[in-house]
């Protein structure tokens, strides 16, 4: 039990200090010119989520809309 509360502060998001760290080995490990391409495949994957979770949510809606008018027609 004791292990586990001591690991309770390593779960924390980073701070200022440690983002431009990071930054730094990224820029280390991938070099200059591959960070544009991973961001551009970064960005690719968002917009596909997002559509994907648009397409959902639309969907849900129809039935939704579909069920409200079925039971309308049998009132």
């Amino acid at each position: 039990m004791h292990t586990t509360l001591c690991l309770i502060p390593l779960l924390s998001l980073p701070g200022g200090s440690e983002w431009i760290i990071i930054a730094l080995v990224v820029l280390l490990l991938f070099g200059g010119k591959k960070i544009p391409e991973l961001m551009k495949g970064l960005g690719k994957g968002v917009r596909s989520f997002k559509d994907g979770l648009n397409d959902a949510t639309r969907e849900v809606k129809d039935a939704a809309d579909a069920v409200d008018d079925s039971t309308k027609k049998q009132s």
